[in-house]
């Protein structure tokens, strides 16, 4: 009797139509997805015309991420479809993200701004591996589990703290391993002390002690998988629990990094000085070894990292109309960074075409980067023939849209990537050194247009002014640049920031 009443309950659970598969909230989704490779496997007539697998309205909970693998792939008259019901109320999630008290200082009661109150620092010192900072109170300094968030220009750390020496009206601050040793090794970035605007801020919090969901899906080597109409909602990030978190830019955690010592310098940047390794950041919905992989009007919300992440070996893909809100990190990042081991600084000819044809559109980001800052509303790196066009970005903690990496003059392959009409607003909340439009190195043939672009947000603890509507940074090369707007004017030449561009930038006014 129990046999027949499980078989009739996972009947309920799980059916199917003529290639279609049904979820209910209290079905399998790993389960559907094992039924419609099975189909694939025995080439069941049902694959004709594509599978979609249908999720009805509800909450479904993911312990481990659903795994595409190659056996799912679809193909070009016959594509695998996850679909929800309709209205964006089938929620693929994970767990609540973990939860910040920021104890010190405190905001004003009253003060409804979202801005965190930060303190300025007193002393950096590398050699002893201490942030001097004022006094905070004793309920401060009696309190266990304390994270330091440091203000760096670009960029920011997470450093776990160790101890708190009080010194009368100042305070020494040392921190735990790892990132006490990438804080105070590597040079750049680092707090400022007696910048043009001051010392680098700092904020003390807790933090909730608990591991969770990461992630909710990781597609490798499907092709051919279309996602419609669904939530990706709720996922952790644990890595700042055990590791701290120091960063290079753009959100990318250093894994090793100091200062060059003796003989600095590369042949086109005599005064580089810092080797860095990093990782890349863990995200909700990863993407790698596959093409034509589509994401048609999904919502991404409440997620602690970065949202989506074409990571590598990718073309053909397509996000569209798709709504991106409370991102802890970057909403929509794409090919490689140069991640360990290679070293980040070295120019690299092979990786540019393992992430080719990716087209971003008509997309709503609002809110990322509100959990680690030096990310951004949508990121590639290196990449070629890429279009990222007619998307919204509001409320960001650093850049807006950025592309490319390498800090090169030198050919890398990128190329024939083209940024227009897009939408970018409220940028450089927390962070300078920054653009609505950020690019780095050598992109021949790529455009930058008919973009409508805020002025930036004024940050109250920028430790300079380096802030643009668009920023050419290191070696930025072959872009022509036309027809981009601000509060209702064509952007001026002089309006534009430069790092050292190289000689082929083309602006039309």
């Amino acid at each position: 009797m129990k046999q027949i009443l499980t078989i009739f309950l996972l009947f309920a659970c799980l059916r199917s139509n003529a290639g279609e598969i049904i979820v209910n909230e209290q079905g399998n989704i790993h389960e559907a997805l094992r039924k419609a490779r099975e189909w694939r496997r025995t080439n069941d007539p049902r694959c004709k015309g594509g599978i979609t697998i249908t999720l009805e309205e509800g909450h479904y909970y993911m312990n481990e991420p659903l795994f595409l693998r190659p056996e799912d792939s679809g193909t070009k008259e016959s594509p695998l479809v996850i679909r929800g019901s309709g209205k964006h109320k089938s929620v693929i999630c994970g767990d609540p993200r973990q939860k910040h008290t920021q104890i010190w200082p405190i905001k004003e009661q009253g003060d409804s701004s979202r801005q965190e109150v930060m303190e300025r620092m007193i002393d950096f010192n590398p050699a002893n591996r201490t942030i001097t900072i004022p006094t905070p109170p004793q309920n401060v300094l009696q309190t266990k589990n304390l994270e330091m968030v440091v203000h760096q220009r670009w960029a920011i750390a997470i450093l776990r703290v160790k101890e708190m020496k009080v010194e009368g009206d100042k305070t020494v601050v040392s921190f735990m391993e790892p990132e006490s040793r990438l804080e105070f090794e590597h040079p750049w970035p680092q707090p400022v002390i007696g910048g043009d605007r001051g010392n680098s801020s700092f904020l003390l919090r807790t933090t909730e002690q608990r591991d969770g969901i990461e992630q909710l899906a990781i597609i490798d080597g499907a092709n051919y998988v279309r996602f419609e109409g669904l939530t990706f909602n709720r996922t952790c990030w644990n890595r700042p629990l055990h590791k701290g978190h120091v960063t290079l830019q753009g959100g990318f955690p250093l894994v090793d990094a100091y200062k060059l010592k003796e003989n600095p310098g590369l042949p086109w940047d005599e005064g580089l000085e810092n080797q860095a390794w990093i990782e890349r950041p863990v995200s909700a919905v990863t993407v790698r070894n596959t093409h034509h992989v589509d994401f048609y009007s999904v919502v991404f919300e409440n997620l602690a990292a970065t949202a989506l992440d074409f990571v590598d070996n990718v073309s053909d893909c397509i996000v569209q109309k798709c709504t991106f809100g409370g991102i802890g990190g970057t909403a929509i990042m794409g090919g490689s960074f140069a991640e360990s081991p290679r070293e980040v600084h070295r120019p690299y000819t092979d990786l540019a075409e393992r992430c080719q044809r990716l087209t971003i559109k008509e997309n709503f980001v609002v809110d990322a980067a509100n959990e680690d800052w030096g990310a951004v509303g949508i990121a590639l790196g290196y990449v070629r023939d890429c279009t990222i066009s007619s998307n919204y970005a509001n409320f960001l903690s650093y850049s807006g849209i950025c592309i490319g990496w390498g800090w090169t003059p030198h050919d890398t392959g990128m190329r024939n990537n083209r940024i227009t009409d897009n939408t970018v607003k409220n940028y450089a909340r927390q962070l300078y050194d920054t653009g609505g439009i950020y690019t780095l190195s050598n992109q021949p043939n790529s455009v930058i247009s008919d973009n409508k672009i805020s002025q930036p947000h004024p940050a109250p603890y920028a430790t300079n002014d380096r802030a643009f509507r668009i920023y050419l940074d290191a070696r930025t090369d072959g872009f022509t640049i036309e027809n981009n707007t601000t509060e209702g004017r064509l952007i001026r030449r002089d309006e534009i920031g430069d790092n050292h561009p190289g000689p082929n930038i083309i602006f039309k006014q």
